[in-house]
């Protein structure tokens, strides 16, 4: 059972199916048990329990969410149509309930964890990045049918070259991807559970790719539908306002940053906040928790369409999360395994240079536009330098920003935010 679900509510769930023949009592009191009612061929009014996972079938997922899958895979003549149940996202408080185990979040904190936690936010998502931008993209982009090849998008990200034989929504799609996360990483401090954050994420993501352009980053105000299911998305405008309000309030709440990824990607798609484009929405933000706590990103690599959509069908039409929570888990540690080997390969960053990075673009940049020569910058560092550190930082300070300056060159500007005639306005002066 789903923690956090009212028992009434279980239980009335469970009558209506068993009224209208899908499933069948056995056994008494706490011995009952559902049995599912299924046809076969030549045959009606079979029964028969949950099948066991065929050997080396996924064997990540748990008996709940095989359960769960064999319940959304039968035929949708056979699935009782449903809408949006405001008391599953009711029944959670953030800090008392949980989706995810204890002993789930501390596995996934071991495999998340990279060493960077006291650095600030965003700054393993930058040693990444490069690589992320192709994963992520290729990974999310595929969840939704894109037939880009990972070559394929390596190439339209890097080089800018789009493909042959497909179809110009999906180049669109990846290099909207590009630009959502890239918005992650430009703002690691103030990207959150806000509707500022994930109303751009959703303009982002959605760019050049929905009929009314207008809808790009807003809530919708028209009713949806979600193809494959017999959920019902909520139509009122005013109560699905006041639901995404009510789904970011609580994940701002939650503690545990994986818990937190994993609430957004459960209620995001089941509200159905935009009129397009959500699924793409709850991935990226599902990312917000793992930046601003360095932790290994969440790449999707792996999954497969038909999991993450049966996963999805069971949070609509069951309020089940046991599937998708096993997709994430499983998804989680297959991301983490790879970025831990890419940090590997980078290195250890430098605490103190992490730590004053955004002093020393200020202070590399301001002198380049003074075009400051050296005894100039030198006095100028100094004074500066005595207002904004501590005494004990100075002197290393000093010196870091006089090496980036003797290695300033016009391949690393962008660095600094310097634009080229800035660059070589000030190499005449620095000389």
């Amino acid at each position: 059972m789903m923690r956090g679900t009212p028992k009434r509510t279980l239980q009335r769930d469970l009558d209506r199916l068993v009224q209208a023949g899908h499933l069948k009592l056995k056994g008494k009191g706490r011995a009952t048990r559902y049995v599912i009612r299924f046809e076969e061929e030549g045959s009606t009014n079979i029964l028969r329990e949950e099948p066991d996972s065929p050997t080396g079938d996924t064997p990540w997922l748990s008996p709940e969410g095989r359960r769960i899958r064999y319940l959304v895979q039968r035929p949708r003549t056979e699935r009782i149509p449903v809408g949006y149940k405001s008391d599953f996202l009711d029944a959670y408080q953030p800090n008392r309930t949980f989706y995810l185990t204890v002993e789930t979040r501390d596995e996934l904190a071991r495999f998340g964890y990279v060493g960077a936690d006291e650095l600030p936010p965003g700054t393993y998502l930058r040693q990444v990045l490069q690589r992320l931008l192709i994963d992520l993209s290729w990974n999310s982009s595929r969840l939704e049918g894109n037939t880009y090849s990972l070559l394929e998008t390596e190439r339209l990200l890097q080089l800018g070259e789009a493909a042959e034989g497909h179809k110009s929504e999906e180049t669109q799609m990846i290099l909207n991807h590009k630009a959502a996360l890239e918005m992650l990483s430009d703002n690691p401090t103030d990207v959150g559970f806000n509707s500022h954050t994930v109303c751009n994420l959703h303009a982002l993501l959605a760019d050049n790719l929905i009929h009314d352009p207008a809808s790009c980053g807003r809530v919708r105000s028209r009713p949806v539908g979600v193809s494959g299911t017999v959920f019902h998305p909520l139509a009122v405008p005013q109560l699905i306002e006041e639901k995404f309000e009510q789904i970011l309030w609580v994940a701002n709440e939650i503690e545990n940053p994986y818990e937190q990824a994993f609430f957004v990607m459960v209620h995001l798609p089941y509200l159905q906040p935009f009129e397009d484009v959500n699924k793409r929405v709850s991935r990226l933000a599902a990312n917000i928790p793992m930046i601003r706590h360095n932790l290994c990103p969440l790449s999707f690599t792996g999954v497969e369409q038909k999991d993450y959509i049966g996963g999805l069908l069971g949070v609509y039409e069951l309020n089940c999360i046991e599937y998708l929570r096993d997709v994430f888990v499983w998804a989680y540690k297959s991301s983490a395994n790879q970025y831990i080997g890419v940090k590997e390969a980078l290195g250890s960053p430098d605490p103190f240079r992490l730590r004053y990075r955004n002093e020393m673009t200020r202070f590399v940049g301001e002198i380049a536009r003074k075009r400051m020569d050296r005894l100039q910058s030198q006095e100028w560092i100094a004074a500066e330098a005595g207002k904004i550190l501590p005494e004990a930082d100075r002197k290393r300070f000093e010196d870091v920003i006089r090496i980036e300056l003797e290695c300033l060159h016009s391949g690393n500007i962008a660095r600094h935010r310097l634009r080229l005639s800035e660059f070589e306005a000030w190499k005449n002066s620095w000389k």
